[in-house]
């Protein structure tokens, strides 16, 4: 059996809403358009194909529900208000509007030498998560290159898990989790050093996760946000907590980082990953699996009080073992 066929199942299976957690899938590649990739899920799951530009198709009515896959560059699709600034002339404005179609398909087909190709999954209930596995080998077998095809690539596969809770001491628990567990993670998953450099998913500021884990911090919701936006105003980490902040309270968030790119929504959105397609027992429920871990660690809030402890103290000295090392004794001995 290999690393990817089991899943793990989380502490809580059951959302706010009462049924059953749902998971959002974004996997990037190589070597596969958009187009085609569309066509594998639309053999897979069903439901039509809807093209919105030469890079970017939605796959409507599949049996999970819609699905995107894209050229991931915002550059080369359309934007929904450039035409705020059009000259009143039809035959001008008809002019650039071919013009603009063109260019951005001939910079989609020219960046996709080295932008990935995303497929983003609709929310996937717990139950149904495997069957994400057979796109990752149907993308695989269509001759889809990972992260690690190429020096040039730095691809990710995501998570957006949906929150149990709008409670505050459940996200700061999550959260205390996430951070004790980092290195650890990071270990494990080896990310490659094409993201690192990229800094598509930074690690978090060493101060915000000794304040963080420190036992007593215990904030309410306003100051769990402000203090994430003070030491992380970006949606650059390897936990992207904006999107579920904003859905939260967007106006505290986007009066700091005012990003269209943010999408308010109830998950976490753990962007550490790496795509590695292809390579031995490589899959969606290998990683799902290492963040339920996650989820089970914030569900002892003892085990949490002692990591922080034990974090806050092993930091202390500059020449001291690796924390990924401790981590993973706790997790293991305790």
């Amino acid at each position: 059996m290999i690393l990817s066929e089991k899943m793990m199942w989380p502490p809580h299976t059951l959302g706010a809403d009462g049924k059953t957690r749902r998971v959002g899938v974004e996997l990037e590649f190589a070597a596969v358009s958009a187009r085609d990739g569309a066509r594998l899920v639309q053999s897979l799951f069903g439901g039509s194909i809807v093209e919105e530009d030469p890079h970017r198709f939605f796959v409507k009515d599949t049996k999970f529900g819609e699905f995107v896959c894209e050229l991931d560059s915002q550059y080369v699709h359309s934007a929904a208000d450039e035409d705020k600034f059009e000259t009143p002339a039809e035959g001008t404005k008809e002019f650039l509007t071919r013009f603009r179609a063109e260019f951005r398909k001939l910079l989609g087909d020219i960046s996709s030498y080295v932008v990935p190709c995303e497929v983003a999954c609709p929310p996937i209930a717990l139950d149904d998560l495997p069957e994400v596995e057979t796109l990752v080998a149907a993308l695989h077998d269509a001759g889809a290159s990972s992260t690690r095809s190429s020096p040039l690539y730095a691809f990710g596969a995501q998570l957006n898990p949906e929150i149990v809770s709008t409670d505050v001491s459940y996200l700061t628990a999550m959260l205390k989790a996430y951070l004790l567990m980092s290195d650890w993670l990071r270990a494990v998953i080896d990310v490659d050093p094409t993201r690192r450099i990229a800094a598509f998913a930074d690690p978090f500021p060493l101060p915000y996760v000794s304040k963080v884990v420190a036992p007593d911090y215990a904030p309410d919701l306003s100051t769990l946000i402000d203090d994430y936006l003070e030491d992380n105003p970006t949606r650059n980490r390897e936990l992207d907590m904006l999107p579920l902040f904003a859905h939260l309270d967007r106006k505290r968030v986007l009066d700091v980082v005012n990003d269209p790119l943010i999408k308010t929504r109830p998950t976490f959105h753990y962007r550490l990953p790496d795509s590695r397609l292809g390579e031995p027992g490589w899959g969606i429920l290998l990683e799902w699996n290492r963040w339920c871990l996650v989820e089970k660690l914030a569900e002892r809030p003892d085990l949490l009080r002692e990591m922080g402890e034990a974090f806050q103290y092993h930091h202390q000295w500059p020449f001291s073992n690796s924390w990924a090392v401790k981590a993973s004794e706790w997790l293991l001995l305790s």
